[in-house]
């Protein structure tokens, strides 16, 4: 809980690289009920990282 709190307040550089008031991660979840099997959630995982390709990307 609060992951994203403590990370801005001990890496004060991501004030500066998120831009907006949203935070660290990016808006979105994953809903589903009996049936899913590991290829669907591959699907969508995939299918978030092209959503996510506006976002900056930090090499350590």
């Amino acid at each position: 809980k609060n992951t994203s709190r403590h990370m801005s307040k001990k890496f004060r550089f991501l004030k500066e690289v998120y831009w907006d008031n949203e935070g660290i991660w990016s808006k979105g979840f994953f809903v589903s009920t009996v049936g899913i099997d590991e290829a669907i959630i591959c699907r969508y995982i995939q299918s978030q990282e092209k959503e996510d390709t506006g976002q900056t990307k930090f090499e350590f």
